[in-house]
């Protein structure tokens, strides 16, 4: 049985990104669920694929459903469709939206295609994990495990964390300028 590693990136930053492992006879809808669950979302929203080149182009969609919109072809259901029958090139690309509200988008590349299945993974998976996932809802991530392991290895205090102003200009000239200015009568000059 074939497995497929593909890596998935947010769109407006190609340093975060999921390494995700799927057997090629798993559906779309089991890739769905891993790459959402791999960024920390959940899978409240509106989704779909759409098989794509190296361009970046929108090919055929493989949606969650049918939406309420207008189709050029009707798309494939992703609970119907299997990954490997919509892989067309060695290095396949797809594009994932998700909530057409946020316009969440990301991009996805075939990386490796594998003969054997490693016993201590469940497959579909997220096997690999770099940079911080954006935030579905807002401000979630930033008061959670890795700001504490940020505040520990900078050695940020909360008093030390400040408008981003430093400490120029305090200290012992008691507010005044720098600098003094000269009174000139008018006939003095150079």
């Amino acid at each position: 049985m074939a497995i497929l590693k593909f890596r998935v990136y947010w769109e407006d930053e190609d340093s975060v990104y999921r390494d995700i492992v799927i057997r090629h006879t798993q559906n779309f809808f089991d890739f769905f669920l891993v790459i959402l669950k791999s960024f920390d979302f959940d899978n409240k929203h509106k989704a779909t694929f759409y098989r794509s080149n190296d361009n970046w182009q929108e090919g055929r969609e493989i949606s969650l459903e049918l939406y309420d919109k207008p189709y050029r072809v009707a798309p494939l259901i992703m609970s119907e469709v299997a990954i490997g029958s919509e892989i067309k090139d060695p290095n396949q690309k797809f594009i994932f939206d998700y909530d057409f509200n946020k316009n969440w988008r990301f991009l996805i590349e075939l990386i490796q295609v594998e003969k054997e299945e490693n016993k201590k993974i469940n497959y579909p998976s997220c096997i690999r994990s770099s940079g911080i996932a954006p935030s579905q809802y807002g401000l979630k991530g930033l008061v959670d495990a890795r700001l504490t392991e940020m505040e520990e290895k900078y050695d940020l205090k909360s008093d030390a964390l400040n408008d981003g102003f430093g400490e120029e200009g305090d200290g012992d000239d008691d507010g005044k300028d720098n600098y003094e200015e000269e009174s000139q009568s008018p006939g003095d000059e150079f």
